[in-house]
């Protein structure tokens, strides 16, 4: 039977914040980013991540399958790799891996483009923040910090 690998070298905080981002990030995606409308008077109905992809998906199937991928399994598979590097389930030796998920994984440019559009506005109607925004934000800053702080053994 073969030993697991040593994990690799992380402060107990980072790898306990890894562990949450694998509940609170799910939670993230369909939690409220924004409320859009056109009349200031009525409920606005709020968008989240996965209410986004649903609008992609009925326009081009293609692009959002593209898109899930990117922003929603790239960054998720990111997080579940780097947790079983942290307990030594797979050895460091999948940091690459890790690595090249963390490019693929788009949801901080997903998170930029929502910020542009919401600093530019609509032009016509209003949007307003929700609660989901800062906690998708927090949880890709929280992923960009565990993956960046977490070293090889001896290094």
């Amino acid at each position: 039977m073969p030993h697991a690998a040593p994990p690799i070298q992380t402060a107990r905080p980072l790898v306990a914040v890894n562990l949450a981002l694998l509940v609170l990030l799910p939670l993230s995606w369909a939690a409220p980013l924004l409320r859009a409308g056109l009349l200031p008077f009525f409920e606005l109905p709020a968008i989240s991540v996965l209410t986004g992809l649903q609008a992609i998906w009925q326009k081009d199937v293609a692009l959002a399958l593209l898109v899930a991928f990117l922003a929603l399994v790239a960054p998720y598979a990111k997080t579940v790799l780097l947790a079983l590097i942290h307990f030594g389930r797979l050895p460091a030796r999948f940091l690459p891996v890790l690595q090249l998920l963390g490019k693929l994984a788009m949801a901080d440019v997903f998170l930029i483009a929502l910020y542009i559009v919401l600093a530019k506005g609509v032009g016509m109607g209003r949007l307003e923040t929700a609660w989901g925004l800062y906690l998708f934000t927090g949880c890709v800053l929280a992923s960009l910090a565990v993956s960046l702080t977490s070293k090889r053994p001896g290094a």
